[in-house]
């Protein structure tokens, strides 16, 4: 047989064999198995939200770590009413990996967010990384690090990396997070540089909180991109995608400034991209009957 032809072979059982774990993700992948999944989750997070306003933050951060540390497998445990909830009603058949990734999408949504389908079919890892690991974005790294982490996971460094930053448009920040750019950094505007002084006192508590966007802190909008042009997001990661001389994020932050659905449409196609990284599906890895320790 001639050689290409042997090539031509061999790349394509290499494709079927280890290239198409993301095509077999499906938003019904539970429609015969557990076909109330994400009415299960919807109904525990309406309900986790009157008590704690931050859960939609919470749980998007989980999931962006999860996949941020060998792809999204669950492999940070997990304490999680919604676990719960489901594997009472489909013992064995949903993975923490996809609740996380549907609890994202809710989470969103309950903040007046974008809504999408949430491709599923994640299986667990068999490991657990509590710690995580220095792939995860820290808000300490400087521009390039921040990019190369996202290209180092097969995400799109400029737009993928602003409209996953969008996830900040709700939630909260430690003052351990920012403190060091109080009084100091030339991006940070000066009025809001002294109203977080305010906040996080000089040798005061690193776990004090505060909101990441000011403007409307617990909903999921593209005001986090107005404050970024007005030098006034909270974060140096967050800041930096605007304050970067020539970096290719500034137009993406102003296009989203200027579109709240520009933003949301793109929004969900860098969720879906993020959801998409390294999975583990078909008889790989196992389902988690508790989120909080392997099988």
């Amino acid at each position: 047989m001639p050689s290409f032809q042997m090539a031509t072979i061999f790349l394509l059982l290499a494709v079927v064999m280890f290239g198409g774990s993301n095509a077999q993700l499906s938003p019904t992948f539970y429609a015969n198995t557990c076909p109330n999944v994400t009415s299960i989750v919807r109904v525990v997070l309406e309900q986790a939200v009157q008590s704690d306003i931050r859960i939609g933050a919470k749980i998007i951060r989980a999931h962006f770590h999860d996949c941020m540390v060998n792809g999204c497998d669950g492999s940070l445990l997990l304490d999680d009413d919604a676990a719960r909830h489901i594997e009472n009603a489909c013992p064995g058949i949903v993975s923490c990996a996809d609740i996380l990734a549907l609890g994202s999408q809710i989470g969103v949504s309950l903040a007046g967010g974008p809504t999408w389908q949430v491709p599923l079919g994640r299986r667990d890892s068999r490991t657990a990384d509590q710690a995580g690991t220095s792939g995860i974005p820290s808000p300490f790294d400087d521009f390039s690090e921040l990019q190369r982490k996202f290209r180092d996971v097969g995400l799109d460094d400029s737009t993928d990396l602003v409209a996953l930053s969008g996830a900040h448009s709700f939630g909260r920040a430690r003052c351990g997070t920012f403190r060091q750019r109080i009084g100091t950094d030339t991006t940070l505007d000066p009025t809001f540089s002294e109203v977080l002084g305010q906040i996080c006192l000089v040798g005061g508590n690193d776990n004090v909180l505060t909101n990441l966007d000011s403007l409307t802190p617990d909903d999921f909008d593209s005001n986090y991109y107005i404050n970024l042009q007005n030098n006034r997001g909270l974060l140096q990661t967050d800041q930096s995608l605007f304050s970067t001389t020539g970096a290719s994020t500034v137009a993406i932050v102003n296009r989203f400034a200027s579109s709240q659905s520009d933003f949301f449409d793109t929004f969900v196609q860098s969720m879906i991209n993020l959801g998409n990284i390294n999975p583990l599906t078909g008889s790989n890895g196992e389902i988690r009957t508790n989120c909080r320790r392997i099988n």
